[in-house]
């Protein structure tokens, strides 16, 4: 709960009833401190979040990775890479990979539209 600065008091509610969509990505994250799945699959993890609380999410989710755990990130802004640097990129559009590659196809995505 620290390291995802979630308040204490939180574990004394309902999931999720009353959170922020800041709360609740946090809570997400805290979700799977938790659980320690093999796979983790996260959507839209920058959705609503503002510049902190993304920063926040982020630091979670860099502490929590480890070689035995998968992880795959879905974005539309691909925002999430400026704090959590992918291991490899897939662009997809129309339901299909059209392009893959490592972290700086994060960036060039950003500079035009594949």
């Amino acid at each position: 709960m620290e390291l995802l600065e979630v308040k204490r008091e939180f574990r004394d509610r309902n999931l999720n009833e009353g959170f922020s969509g800041g709360e609740k990505k946090r809570n997400e994250i805290l979700q799977m401190a938790m659980l320690s799945p093999k796979l983790a699959i996260l959507d839209e993890t920058d959705s609503g979040l503002d510049i902190d609380a993304l920063r926040v999410v982020a630091k979670g989710v860099n502490q929590l990775m480890h070689p035995e755990m998968g992880l795959i990130l879905i974005t539309t802004t691909n925002v999430c890479s400026d704090y959590i640097k992918p291991d490899v990129v897939h662009v997809m559009m129309d339901g299909r990979i059209v392009q893959s590659g490592d972290a700086s196809l994060a960036l060039e995505t950003r500079s035009k539209r594949i």
